[in-house]
């Protein structure tokens, strides 16, 4: 096919870059990019059967001689989700909901670790995302109880992964979490009601909040909602501060409205500044569903709208506007390679990992088979 690549400029001065087609020119790639290791999940059809398989393992991206490799793979019992990297080069990667497991793999990509949630949290399903505390010594995983439908966050011995400790999140279908500077912990609560196989059922009912509890004890300290009680708060990322602004939340958002057109014209991101919690931008261009989020340059934001195959980018000093950085089929899961979010995004798609880089050319690698990447992945040391 033609490659269709494509420049678009934003109002900020940004050069924001779009891929298209089946097959991309490599020519413009730079000789001093990193390479990169990426924690990851995804599913694909396993050789011989027609039976798609679950995976959790390594992936390792070498741009110069444009080939992904999988470095490592193991077969899982379900889908996998959330992704959490480690100190030393390892990871963390959690079922989806509703799930009941959780592994630890190595810097090698070896698993370490497999823990059956049903032997310390019986009648509860893990909804798929981790944190580590600020300290470094345990681990929170939000939870649903299966009888009751509210949420729960476990508090886990990060060498052991037994449950320790276990709190309230004030709300239903806790989704992610993250930690704030001051080691608080801020949790998403989805707030769709499902039944116990984890389907959508009475969204009249939806009640989705953001909360902020006491690291140590699990104290409420606030919560906040949106106008809109039909649009969920799902994934979460903290900005890059500027040396004049502190770091802000931007939380992904899932439309969840009876009529598809309203879906469709559905805010993606909300932002919460420590003290309020509001919707910046009304553009329709991500099709009402954002799968992922990341930090984008100048302390703004990309998310991933996923559904429509557009990447977009939130930026502080243009608040009402969303500005298109790339049109792939399905794509989802970012992460940036770097702490500082100045070194780009990687964004996983249908055929492969694009990147893209606000003052660098746009690049493209093919999955070295057929398969398909889960909402997130994560950058290994």
């Amino acid at each position: 096919m033609k490659r269709q690549t494509f420049l678009r400029t934003s109002t900020l001065g940004l050069a924001a870059m779009a891929f298209g087609g089946r097959s991309w020119a490599v020519e413009s790639i730079t000789k001093n990019t990193d390479n990169h290791r990426l924690g990851a999940a995804w599913r694909r059809v396993v050789a011989g059967t027609s039976s798609a398989q679950d995976f959790v393992g390594v992936l390792a991206l070498d741009w110069h001689s444009q080939k992904v490799r999988v470095q490592t793979e193991h077969a899982v019992p379900s889908r996998a989700h959330g992704v959490l990297a480690e100190v030393g080069g390892g990871f963390l990667v959690v079922a989806a909901r509703p799930g009941m497991w959780l592994r630890r793999l190595s810097a090698d990509g070896e698993v370490l670790q497999h823990l059956d949630i049903q032997k310390d949290s019986a009648g509860r399903t893990l909804d798929g995302h981790i944190m580590a505390s600020a300290d470094g010594q345990w681990l929170y995983t939000p939870e649903t109880s299966l009888v009751t439908g509210e949420g729960w966050i476990s508090v886990r011995d990060v060498r052991t992964l037994a449950r320790q400790a276990e709190w309230r999140t004030h709300g239903r279908d806790p989704h992610q979490c993250l930690i704030d500077a001051s080691g608080a912990l801020l949790l998403a609560n989805g707030g769709i009601p499902r039944t116990s196989d984890g389907k959508k059922t009475n969204l009249d009912q939806m009640n989705s909040s953001l909360v902020r509890l006491d690291g140590r004890s699990g104290e409420l300290l606030g919560q906040w909602r949106l106008n809109d009680h039909r649009l969920s708060l799902r994934h979460m990322a903290w900005s890059v501060a500027s040396t004049a602004n502190q770091p802000l939340l931007g939380i992904a958002l899932q439309a969840e409205h009876d009529d598809a057109a309203q879906r469709r014209a559905a805010p993606v991101l909300a932002v919460w500044d420590g003290i309020k919690l509001n919707i910046p931008s009304r553009d329709m261009m991500a099709g009402g569903y954002a799968g992922d989020i990341a930090p984008g340059p100048g302390g703004g934001f990309v998310l991933s709208g996923q559904r429509v195959g557009k990447g977009v980018l939130w930026h502080p000093d243009a608040p009402e506007q969303l500005f298109p950085i790339a049109e792939l089929k399905d794509m989802c899961a970012l992460a940036t390679p770097a702490a500082t979010a100045q070194e780009g995004v990687l964004m996983g798609s249908e055929r492969g990992i694009g990147y893209w880089h606000p003052r660098k050319d746009p690049r493209m690698m093919l999955w070295p088979t057929a398969m398909t990447l889960d909402n997130h992945w994560v950058v290994l040391s």
